[in-house]
């Protein structure tokens, strides 16, 4: 089978659009004039971020007949990330984020996804089960299973899917895409013991499983049905669980300039490393300095690092004795 007929190696299933980002800092959007655009949607970040690291990437979505959805399309080939399975819709627009930047931590989103948007609406006839079948390394996000037919769609995937290793499930959780945390609660309880390796940090966690203690919400993800559980736990590092063994990993020490993305990176970087074969703690301290690169940096998608720009920063933390 020739690599362009095989099926890839990391398929991503949810969220793509675009993101307008204010190319002034410490404004308010009120007083922005002037904006870049670039390719946005954590689970098209992620496939970005896989596909930077090599990995043969493609991704599950939907965007609209419109020149947003062109330039999606073409953003995802142009950053090796294949489109054949992105859905089409005359019907919802290309969703646009607009976001904040004021570093050190605050960076408000605003989306404009009003009354659906496209990525939500793929149904399991848009779907190509082989691919989900034959991929080494699904990655699913909670926001697709907010609403009908995309929550119909990740549980045909994730029954196709057997729990085959890996099989990803990314806690991101946005309240705006929710009619309630407990609603929310309900949907990914019910999808937890479908998937083998679970990601979030501890407010999406207690959502997931109701606690925010990291230990507690790593055990409780386990206990779920997850292999791996993975608590991001901001400025404590990050805690990663299996039934036999506990690794925890610092964060890489940086000036922010948009923390953004960061989150996206260390998850295509953490299907890269799972897929290396890695032991964990590399796993964890890959994705770490993955995702402190995309904090230093403006833009997410474009600003997804190459294996030798985190090579570099990790042999300068080493070379500096410094996290």
């Amino acid at each position: 089978m020739s690599s362009a007929n095989a099926p890839p190696e990391v398929l991503a299933f949810g969220r793509s659009g675009v993101d307008i980002y204010p190319l002034q800092i410490g404004v308010g959007l009120e007083d922005i004039e002037t904006f870049g655009k670039f390719l946005g949607g954590s689970t098209a970040n992620v496939a970005v971020a896989a596909a930077r690291l090599g990995r043969r990437t493609a991704i599950i979505t939907g965007v609209g007949n419109d020149p947003f959805g062109r330039y999606v399309r073409r953003a995802l080939r142009d950053l090796h990330v294949d489109d054949r399975h992105v859905v089409v819709s005359d019907a919802y627009a290309t969703p646009v984020t607009f976001c904040e930047i004021f570093p050190p931590d605050d960076f408000p989103l605003w989306f404009y996804r009003k009354p659906t948007a496209p990525d939500l609406q793929v149904t399991p006839a848009d779907i190509d089960f082989d691919a989900v079948r034959g991929c080494d390394l699904l990655w699913l996000s909670v926001t697709g299973l907010s609403e009908e037919p995309s929550r119909e769609s990740h549980h045909q995937v994730l029954a196709a899917r057997e729990r085959s290793p890996f099989t990803v499930l990314d806690l991101d959780y946005r309240p705006m895409f929710w009619e309630s945390p407990s609603h929310a609660t309900e949907e990914v309880q019910k999808v937890l013991p479908l998937v083998t390796v679970a990601v979030g940090n501890t407010a999406e966690c207690k959502v997931a499983v109701g606690e925010t203690e990291p230990e507690r919400a790593a055990d409780a993800l386990l206990a779920a049905g997850v292999e791996l559980a993975i608590v991001k736990q901001g400025p404590r590092g990050v805690l990663a669980k299996t039934r036999t063994e506990r690794v925890v990993s610092l964060p890489m020490v940086i000036e922010p300039v948009n923390g953004l993305g960061a989150g996206d990176s260390f998850g295509g970087s953490l299907a890269h490393g799972l897929l290396a074969g890695w032991p964990l703690e590399r796993v964890l301290r890959n994705a770490n300095a993955a995702g402190a690169i995309v904090a230093s940096r403006l833009e997410c998608s474009t600003a997804m690092p190459t294996q030798d720009e985190i090579d570099e920063l990790l042999a300068s933390r080493t070379a500096g004795g410094r996290p």
